[in-house]
């Protein structure tokens, strides 16, 4: 293993670092096996149990042993580690006997590659049964992490496989669990650092009606790990004081006017909540009559199809509902409901209040979660659902009707394709990378990581990224090398030029170059957050007026609006026009390029077709020209899939109406 102690020994400084920070009166000792000298209790009190050293005795942890871990012995000898489980759960019961059940912990870190020796009775699936057993009655835990990358070509495949099998067979006797690792950053990610006790949420019932209730327990199942606590720390106490606490205490003064002198007492102070112009006073009294009183409970609804429930409805911190361990009914209708909800593809709406007093009520969703072993009960996931208010509406037109010239063609799908399948996270015969299990917080690490060269140096420079958290941030660079072909297709597929108009800070909205330019290209146009907004299409500038208007998102009536108002305004300049037409032309431009890009084809084309008559029976041969030579069409189905106008018929109508523009 000596190609991945690196890595075992910054994972084993990161686990110790975080006790002193969290549990800094855990008590650790280390075990190595595989080393050339011998060095345990066991080898010398009852002989065996050789080429395992411990290198430290089991004491409070401290920065001395988080140093010791980064210089882990070089062994020269093949390791078993059955004797080590062994040295390590002889220390755990001589230094505590039978008390801290379930406190008590062992990390076995190997690549379960070198042979075991046999029993000098029995066979080793006997010797594993009869040491997880005494771990079960001593109440000691186990967790295997095989790390099992760069496997030299001595591993035996036979040995790998037994050793594996003994493994399995610590998880059916004793509390114990196996990890198999294949890189450096999920073993980091699975040597779990903070343990958080179990603690319920709720303990009750979940009520099917008010006949039948069943009794089920409730943990948070996901919840974001974040940073330490930070606290003030003040330097005025005397360095000679050595019971300083150093702490720093804040207090509050309200007072009318900053130059004021008289402080106001909490009595005379009063809530306001601003209500218009007006700041209402609302006392304590009224707003504890106000709040929503609710009784602790959880109530079922419904049920509704798992479809009905969309990804992003998902609000909070993930639950995990349990039926109460000691109520065998209850455990039996927890499964029972689960069972039949997935079979049917079904989940279930509940109101949940976890305390009493609670000033409010959440709605969820129950998810059913069949459990496939024999010693875990069925249960249900628990999300929070939002209330209509949470809701966030932004009106967006469809992708699907956009003209085909703003999808994507055939070879630029094809090139897509290719880039997806080169950075699939789990590939078919590797292990999945960055898997939620196994992938750590770099920010937290980070964290940790400077704390420790803190505490060694108060002028401690910031370190550079660590090249394995890199792994998390950054794109594989072996990967982006290896196919750089597939990158370069895709690069080239895409044409991206640069906006010269996009400014920090800004909205920016998908829109065209301003109607009647030269350059019909895409492009985005910026609106600067706190400019005056437009509500009128004017007759100075009616086209930066009409994109403006129809680019407002604070209401959904603003396209409808600007619309409206630019066709009143073309036929004003229609009616009132000379043969001199190019603005009125333009704002028909404008109004095309707009009613495609809101997706409006029937507003346009019944507009363009009045337009056309109007030009017609008031002989405005140069708007007629525009028409006849096709400048100004109707808008098809290529552009908008709600249009009744094929391609081949955009322009056709004109035609027929040619011999009037010689009259």
């Amino acid at each position: 293993m000596h190609s991945v102690l690196p890595d075992v020994e910054k994972a084993c400084s990161m686990l110790l670092q975080k006790k002193l920070i969290y549990n800094k009166y855990d008590e650790v000792g280390i075990v190595v096996f595989g080393t050339e000298e011998t060095g345990n209790e066991l080898a010398r009190e009852i002989g065996g149990y050789e080429n395992v050293t411990v290198l430290r005795n089991i004491r409070v942890v401290d920065e001395v042993v988080a140093e010791h871990v980064k210089q882990l012995p070089r062994g020269t000898v093949a390791g078993d580690f059955l004797d080590a489980l062994i040295v390590g759960m002889d220390m755990l019961i001589k230094m505590y006997g039978n008390a801290q059940k379930g406190k008590k912990r062992l990390c076995l870190i190997t690549n379960a590659a070198c042979p075991t020796k046999d029993p000098f009775e029995g066979t080793k699936d006997d010797q594993v049964s009869t040491i997880a057993m005494k771990m079960a009655a001593e109440g000691i835990k186990m967790e295997s992490i095989v790390m099992r990358s760069n496997l030299n070509g001595d591993a035996h495949e036979r040995v790998i496989e037994e050793n594996d099998h003994l493994l399995n067979l610590f998880s059916s006797n004793a509390i114990a669990k196996t990890v198999n690792v294949e890189s450096p950053l999920s073993l980091l990610g699975s040597l779990k650092t903070r343990r958080v006790a179990p603690v319920t949420l709720f303990r009750g019932d979940l009520e099917i009606n008010p006949t039948m209730k069943i009794k089920v327990w409730v943990y948070k199942k996901v919840a974001e790990e974040r940073l330490p606590t930070l606290k003030m720390y003040s330097d005025k106490a005397p360095p000679t004081d050595k019971f300083a606490k150093h702490e720093v205490k804040i207090d509050y003064d309200y007072k009318v006017t900053a130059e004021s002198t008289e402080v106001i007492a909490p009595e005379e102070r009063i809530k306001g909540f601003r209500y218009g112009r007006q700041v209402i006073p609302i006392s304590p009294d009224q707003i504890e009559t106000l709040k929503f009183k609710t009784d602790k409970g959880m109530k079922l609804l419904g049920f509704t199809e798992a479809s009905n429930i969309l990804r992003h409805y998902y609000m909070k911190d993930v639950n995990i509902v349990v039926p109460d361990p000691s109520k065998e009914k209850s455990v039996l209708a927890v499964s029972a409901i689960a069972r039949e909800m997935k079979q049917i593809n079904m989940v279930a709406i509940v109101r949940c209040v976890w305390r009493n007093g609670q000033s409010n009520a959440v709605v969820g969703v129950l998810t059913p979660n069949v459990s496939e072993r024999d010693d875990t009960p069925d249960s249900f996931y628990f999300n929070v659902l939002p209330f209509a208010e949470d809701v966030r509406e932004f009106p967006f037109p469809s992708f699907n009707k956009l003209p085909s010239s703003w999808k994507p063609d055939e070879q630029q799908q094809a090139v897509a394709d290719n880039l997806v399948k080169m950075l699939d996270l789990a590939p078919s015969a590797k292990e999945e990378v960055l898997k939620p299990d196994l992938t750590p917080n770099p920010v937290l690490q980070r964290f940790y990581e400077y704390l420790e060269l803190k505490s060694k140096s108060t002028d401690a420079a910031l370190p550079p990224m660590d090249e394995t958290f890199k792994r998390l941030i950054e794109q594989d660079p072996e990967l982006i090398s290896n196919n750089k072909s597939i990158m370069d297709s895709f690069r080239g597929s895409f044409e991206v030029k640069e906006n010269p108009k996009l400014k920090k800070a800004s909205k920016r909205l998908l829109r065209d170059k301003p109607s009647g330019s030269d350059d019909e290209d895409n492009r985005m146009i910026t609106y600067e957050p706190n400019e005056k907004k437009i509500d009128v299409v004017g007759d100075a500038n009616p086209i930066q007026d009409f994109e403006a208007m129809i680019s407002r998102r604070d209401k959904t009536d603003w396209s409808e609006k600007a619309i409206t108002q630019m066709k009143n305004l073309i036929m004003k300049l229609v009616e009132n026009c000379t043969d001199e037409g190019d603005k009125a032309l333009e704002c028909v431009l404008a109004l095309r390029k707009g009613c495609v890009l809101e997706q409006e084809p029937k507003q346009f084309n019944e507009f363009l077709n009045h337009l056309f008559k109007l030009c017609q029976e008031r002989k405005l041969c140069h708007l007629l020209e525009h028409f006849t030579s096709k400048k100004i069409t109707l808008i098809p189905k290529s552009e908008a899939a709600d249009s009744d106008v094929v391609d081949e018929n955009a322009g056709d109508f004109t035609v027929k109406q040619e011999p009037m523009l010689e009259s």
